[in-house]
């Protein structure tokens, strides 16, 4: 039975540890208050495009400057052109440039970094 105990604390803090490298590789620091830049495109665009950097999204429009209202369940909620709209925090695709790159850029399409590097498929 302590076999058992022990194996499920085990597999309960790699499950932790993993979902908490993944959150911060892929999100950077997106939270409430925080100013972003996102795509202008609007709640109909699926690229949910957002950079810590001015640039162009993953469907090709440039990205507006904008301020996160709140982050719940997943995506950051901020408003375009008046309108709320929501992105997911953790991209399918990310910035190339590894640690401590500052641009932070996450998008569910393929595309370009804030920086301008490449964005690459997140692990």
């Amino acid at each position: 039975m302590s076999k058992l105990v022990a194996i499920v604390v085990s597999l309960a803090f790699a499950v932790t540890a993993a979902m908490a490298l993944a959150e911060s590789g892929s999100k950077g620091t997106i939270k409430a208050g925080s100013s972003i830049y996102a795509c202008s495109c609007g709640a109909g665009c699926g690229c949910g495009t957002m950079s810590n950097n001015a640039g162009k999204c993953g469907c090709g429009k440039p990205m507006v400057k904008t301020t996160v209202g709140k982050v719940e369940n997943g995506k950051a909620y901020y408003r375009i052109n008046g309108k709320e709209v929501s992105a997911p925090v953790a991209g399918t695709y990310v910035c190339s440039c590894g640690e401590g790159c500052p641009c932070g850029t996450v998008s569910q399409k393929p595309g370009t970094c804030g920086c301008g590097k490449p964005l690459k498929k997140a692990e």
